[in-house]
């Protein structure tokens, strides 16, 4: 496949999680900053190589061989983001553009191995998860802070928002996958969290709290 169908695919996945019946055109056009008319001819081309179903007006599915092969190219950016950040150094906050250029290496053997030098990782620097060589995703329950109860604990285990500003707000106040979080107070105005996090007192708003996963 060519890096623009790879990156179709990808994007049908993502949005084929809350769409499952099937994804707009139009919100594909949106994820890639691109034409309504480009989607459509793109798609027909998946649809030619059994990758996806489409039908005008209906949206479009992933087929099973299309759904597989989204979720490759997913494992394998999930496993560069956890090689950038683990034994690079990068920072969260840099590695999803880089691993936007190397998720479209086409050796399998290169990243079986390279899963195995990593320790075959569940989850990547944000939480999310890593399918494995079958495609099989490790499922963890996992609840927004702005849902959690007030005086339990619970541990940051991922990110709704990925934004590079959004992880830059998270560095700022030394949250991070693994922190622990004591909600000591909910404001009943305007959802505001008064939490224990690093034996310090924060207030969180309701947008970071609906934008963090914890367990």
């Amino acid at each position: 496949m060519t890096t623009s169908e790879e990156n179709y695919l990808k994007v049908i996945y993502h949005l084929s999680l809350v769409s499952p019946k099937g994804v707009n055109t139009n919100a594909i056009a949106g994820m890639l900053d691109t034409k309504a008319s480009s989607v459509t001819d793109m798609l027909k081309k998946l649809s030619d190589k059994e990758l996806v179903a489409y039908q005008k007006y209906q949206g479009v599915t992933l087929t099973s061989n299309g759904f597989h092969l989204a979720k490759m190219i997913v494992r394998k950016h999930r496993l560069w983001e956890v090689f950038l950040v683990d034994k690079l150094n990068f920072s969260w906050d840099e590695v999803h553009d880089i691993a936007e250029e190397l998720e479209h290496i086409k050796s399998d053997s290169l990243i079986n191995k390279l899963d195995k030098f990593l320790g075959f990782p569940d989850f990547d620097p944000h939480g999310d998860p890593i399918p494995n060589a079958d495609g099989e995703i490790k499922k963890v329950n996992k609840l927004l802070l702005s849902e959690v109860e007030l005086n339990k604990q619970y541990r940051c285990i991922g990110m709704k928002d990925s934004s590079s500003d959004f992880l830059k707000y998270l560095d700022k106040q030394k949250i991070a996958l693994g922190s622990t979080f004591l909600v000591k107070e909910k404001e009943s105005f305007d959802d505001t969290l008064l939490v224990e996090i690093n034996s310090k007192e924060i207030t969180i708003s309701n947008k970071i709290a609906t934008n963090l996963y914890v367990h």
